[in-house]
This record gives structure tokens, sequence and C-alpha cells, in this order.
């Protein structure tokens, strides 16, 4: 089943933290007492709104799980406030160790794997893609979103490593596009992920590129959305970056995530297809309709149990939020987690720093105003990005925290979970600092 975010794919991440929000919350929430207030792994009592949330979805009905770490510093665990079981029905109770299809929040692992090559001096930040993939050389953009594929002029500047890592290469996906293109994404395999077993009404279905060549050099000979470095637009760019990884690394994209990050990072509940023995610890995910949670892939017949066609760099992995969160820990540790080194500093810094192109706008755009990062968004001292199904990650380096919030529903916008998230932190902090 291909994976195309439903009839409204940009409005389902409209509802990712928004900055200035997540600003406000930062300010309220500089100098506070962490090391006091997160003296237990669960910190309910701590943070009333915030439980307060969890138990309004979850206590309603409305979701079958919700979990939210509060990771500080460089402490070896996160601390949660959660509630609910795998599954409506089940007698399992959620916990850190419980597996998530996180979605788009693959996206800044490739991007800190690409960062990764970039410090080795194996890629450059402003390398053109054709020097890594030639068949990219002679790219041509569409007159307009609802043009043929062949009512197009030529790019007027090679597409960048730089733009692939910040959605400003011009690449259309089978989630946002249009009309031809899009039916050419689909019609080619040229996609982004999976959802279910399940025929999904507004789902496109169709088979996958075999291959991240394939998919690389399929997606070489459509025209581009937009003239690289002008447009934000979400794309496809970070599932082409598996493939540039695979090339300048000499490994395949998989390989080298799980040599060079799973592995030291000791992310042992991370995968791509889900071993038979986790299975039970797979959350159910859910399709909303009318109010009502339906299962669109519950764990018993779960299409994440099944080896994925393809490898997508911009969607593809199930995690545990403990795992998740040591991602995090080492992303706030500039590189380092438990005193090993797993990434160069400068790195990290770049990479989660504003690396949008000067010439690029987000005007009109549901990150308008807003940085990126490599793979996420950078607003601040914060870096984060949220998956399809409810999922979401920060970090702030101002505070020295990290954020998680876990849940499994699709599409996204159907709850405002991320919104009321926010407001419930800012509730809550505003009442410790008067406090």
């Amino acid at each position: 089943m291909a994976f195309r975010e439903f009839d409204a794919p940009a409005l389902s991440r409209r509802s990712l933290i928004k900055g200035s929000a997540y600003a406000a919350a930062g300010s309220a929430l500089a100098g506070l007492p962490f090391s006091q207030l997160l003296a237990a792994h669960d910190v309910s009592t701590g943070w009333p709104n915030v439980a307060k949330l969890v138990e309004k979805y979850v206590g309603g009905g409305k979701v079958a799980n919700m979990l939210i770490t509060l990771g500080n510093g460089q402490e070896d665990h996160a601390h949660t406030v959660s509630r609910g079981k795998l599954a409506f029905g089940s007698k399992k109770q959620i916990d850190a160790d419980s597996l998530y299809r996180i979605y788009s929040q693959t996206k800044p692992i490739t991007g800190m794997a690409t960062m990764m090559l970039i410090d080795e001096g194996k890629l450059g930040l402003d390398q053109p893609l054709a020097e890594i993939i030639p068949a990219f050389a002679e790219m041509r953009v569409l007159k307009t979103q609802e043009s043929p594929l062949d009512d197009s002029v030529p790019a007027e500047r090679p597409i960048t490593i730089r733009q692939l890592l910040t959605h400003t290469s011009g690449l259309g996906y089978n989630i946002i596009s249009k009309g031809h293109l899009l039916k050419a994404f689909n019609d080619q395999g040229i996609t982004s992920g999976q959802i279910s077993k399940l025929p999904i009404p507004g789902v496109a279905a169709g088979d996958s590129a075999p291959s991240l060549e394939a998919f690389a050099d399929r997606l070489a000979a459509l025209p581009l959305m937009y003239q690289p470095g002008t447009q934000w637009s979400y794309s496809a760019s970070i599932d082409l970056l598996g493939r540039v990884i695979e090339v300048a690394s000499g490994q395949s994209f998989d390989a080298f995530l799980q040599e060079r990050l799973f592995d030291p990072l000791g992310m042992e509940s991370t995968f791509w297809q889900v071993p038979e023995s986790e299975l039970g610890r797979l959350t159910d995910n859910y399709g909303i309709l009318n109010g009502v949670p339906l299962p669109v892939d519950p764990a018993s017949n779960s299409i994440y149990a099944e080896k994925p066609p393809l490898i997508w760099g911009g969607s593809g992995l199930v995690c545990s939020a403990r795992d998740y969160d040591r991602f995090q820990r080492m992303l706030l540790g500039h590189g380092k987690l438990d005193g090993k080194r797993v990434m160069g500093e400068l790195a990290v810094r770049v990479g989660t720093g504003n690396i949008m192109p000067k010439t690029a706008t987000t005007k009109g755009t549901w990150v308008d105003g807003q940085g990126m990062g490599a793979g996420g968004r950078s607003v601040g001292s914060q870096f984060g990005w949220g998956g399809a199904a409810g999922t979401l990650s920060t970090i702030d380096y101002d505070l020295n925290m990290r954020v998680g919030l876990y849940t499994q529903y699709i599409p996204a916008e159907t709850y405002p979970i991320r919104k009321e998230f926010i407001e419930a932190v800012l509730a809550d902090t505003a009442a410790m600092k008067g406090a």
C-alpha cells in the first residue's frame, strides 16, 4: 500500500509544534529546577495539565494510548506521563519500550546521517546532487502545478545537498503533488512509506520502486515543482538522501544507519521490519472515521511485520520512545552519548541549526517564517519534527531538554493533540514559576 497521506496531506502537519508557541514555552521553562521536578520516571503529578491532556484523549476513548517523554540534559532516561494500552481491548499497558510507527520522525535521523558524511568530507553541503547521481544533471521545472509533464522549462541552477536536507530542491512528493505529476509518482512507485495491508479510501495503492537506486532514477526523470533553491515545499528529498548516502558511503542505506547510528546509540528497538519476536510490543494504528477509531494497521496483521519494498529515509521506521530519546540525547550532547562520540560536534551544530538557502522562501507555507535544519524544523534553540501518526520530537539547547509525544492515529489533523500539548506545557510551566 503506497503512502499518500489522505486528501489534504499538508494539513496533517500543520499541527506540528509552531515556533512561536514553543519559544514561549521555552521562555516559561527557563530557570525551572528540572532535577527536582523530574525526580521520578512518571511525572504526572508535576505536570497536571499534561496529565489532563493524556486523560482527555485516552480516557475519552479517542486514542488507545499516549506517552509523553520529558528528558533533562544527559540523564540516562526520560521521565514520562502516559496512559493506555497497546490497542483498544488489549490488556498490555504501554511504556517507553512499546513500539510506534514514527513516519516522518525518520527524517531527522536521515538528515543527521547525511551530516556525518558531510563532516567526513564524503559529501558537501552545497555540492550539486548531480555529482553524486548524474541523472539529476539536467532537470526541468513544471510551468504550473497542474501542467502536463512536458510543459516545463530548464532548471536555472543545480539541486544541492543543502536543498535536499531543507525541502528546497523543488522536488515533488506523492503526498503533496497534484495532477499529472502526482499520477506519475503513483504510477511509477515513487512513493514514501506504507500504512496498511488494507485498502484505505483516499490512499493511493500501487507497487513501490524496488530499490533506492530505482527510486532515484525514476524521480530524476520527472520535472520539478519549483526552481531549485527558491521555495520551501515538502518533498521526497529525504527519501532521495537515502540513495545519496548509499553512493557516498559505499554501504546500503539501512546498513549505514545500523552501523553508524543505531548500534552506537544502543537503539535496539528501532526497526524497518518488526521481528516476529517483538510484535508483542507493537501498538495498533488507527484511522479516525467520524470520530470513531478503526484499526488500519493492527499489530497482529501489521504491514510493518513484513520486509518493506524500499527503505524510505523519510518515513520508514518503527521505534520505541526509549530509543528515540537516545537519539535526541545524542543531539542534545552535540554528538556524544554516555561519553562516547557518535557524531562530530560541528555536524550536529550545523545540522540542528537553520541551514535554509538564503534564496528560498517559506512564505505561505506551514513553516512560514521558520527555519529548517537537516531533516527537521529549526527555530531558535529548538530542533525536531513529527510523524503522520501523531508522534513528535523536539530538543531545546537553551533548556537542555528533550521532549517526545507518542500515540497512533491517522490522519494527524483529526485531533489538535500537538497544539494542546504545547498549551498544556505552557500552563504547567507557568504554574511552576508561580510556585
